[in-house]
């Protein structure tokens, strides 16, 4: 008897399967990183614990938000021109940042206090990249509020957006100068030893990943679980890399991950709610941040593949149009259509499969940023 299962009668791959392989994986990464560090001797200096804390807070308060959102009616708009499969999910409730990023900040620091060998230029460190987060995620909260307001995809104009998280990146950018301990990481390591002074220019060089990681994040969020899971996947990574000389920021990215991996648990296909801007400018100033002041932007590049591929695509196929007008104004497209992970829709892969093969580049280019940071 052909006992042969044959590729059509293969039970297809759900969003609660992938998002549980991933707390799987991430998992088990989070505890060998421990076991590696030592970080067991001392209960308080691992980052499993935090992780899987507010990884299970974060899900378990979705589950009260979420009502809570539907029945506020802050429901999502859905773009006309976007991917016709998307118009389905109209309706569904957006704004779900504003319980699982003031949930990640609040543990962060709370477990900050509470351990001994966190101190100081590293409790002070905590609270700067706490804070830079939470105005981010106001910034994002302001536009999806106009958002939902209006019942549009119309929220804050670009003008404004870009202004406030400029501002909120020089307030931070400005501390970070006047902090003797963070104020001589002007110089971007790369492997190999090479250094790359910055001087003056650290000014321009962070301002410009606070702005541009966060407006990533924004431009990656738009399929179900996607940047939830990118972000799961960074943040741990992150962690790993400045722990040894940071460990409060390794401790923030641990409760970022954490909360991300929770929210999953409700943002997973079929997503039950949205994160809005208000969780992914939230998202990207977080990592954009720990970067600077953990001096590992490069290691921070390598995370950020994805992300920079996102909105790379957007930039390429807005020049390609405006290049290619013909006299009636109508230029030609590089891409069916941007950010990339909506192309890989249009070219017959369904949403899950964009979304899972995401995880897996994002995956690969952690382990990269890993062993290069080693």
């Amino acid at each position: 008897m052909d006992t042969k299962v044959s590729r059509s009668d293969r039970r297809p791959l759900s969003g609660t399967a992938l998002s549980w392989g991933l707390a799987l994986l991430l998992a088990l990464g989070a505890i060998a990183l421990d076991s590696y560090r030592g970080n067991w001797q001392t209960l308080g200096d691992s980052f499993t614990l935090p992780w899987l804390l507010t990884a299970i807070a974060s899900a378990q308060i979705g589950r009260w938000g979420v009502p809570q959102l539907r029945q506020l009616k802050l429901k999502q708009s859905i773009r006309q021109e976007g991917p016709q499969a998307h118009l389905q999910k109209a309706g569904t409730p957006t704004m779900g940042g504003i319980f699982f990023v003031p949930l990640a900040v609040a543990i962060a620091l709370i477990w900050g206090y509470l351990t001994p060998s966190i101190t100081g230029g590293g409790l002070a460190a905590l609270w700067a990249v706490s804070l830079l987060t939470l105005a981010y995620g106001f910034i994002g909260w302001l536009d999806d509020w106009q958002v939902i307001r209006r019942r549009s995809n119309d929220g804050i104009s670009p003008r404004t957006k870009l202004s406030l998280q400029i501002g909120v990146a020089f307030l931070f950018c400005a501390w970070a100068k006047l902090n003797p301990e963070f104020s001589t990481q002007t110089t971007v390591e790369f492997p190999g030893g090479w250094l790359l002074p910055l001087g003056t220019f650290f000014w321009i060089v962070a301002g410009f990943v606070l702005t541009a990681e966060s407006n990533a994040t924004n431009l990656t969020d738009g399929l179900d679980g996607l940047m939830a899971g990118i972000g799961a996947i960074a943040f741990l990574a992150l962690a790993a890399m400045v722990t040894p000389a940071h460990p409060s920021l390794g401790l923030f990215c641990a409760c970022f991950s954490g909360a991300c991996l929770g929210f999953l648990a409700h943002n997973r296909n079929p997503a039950k709610v949205f994160m809005g801007d208000t969780g992914s400018l939230a998202l990207g100033g977080a990592l954009a941040s720990v970067g600077i002041l953990g001096n590992v932007l490069f290691g921070l590049f390598l995370l950020s593949g994805l992300l920079f591929a996102e909105t790379l695509s957007v930039i390429l196929q807005v020049s390609y149009y405006k290049a290619t007008k013909n006299p009636d104004g109508i230029g030609k497209r590089l891409f069916k259509m941007t950010p990339l992970h909506h192309h890989f829709e249009l070219s017959g892969w369904s949403e899950l499969q964009v979304v899972s093969r995401f995880y897996g580049v994002s995956l690969i280019l952690a382990l990269l940023a890993l062993w290069l940071n080693a």
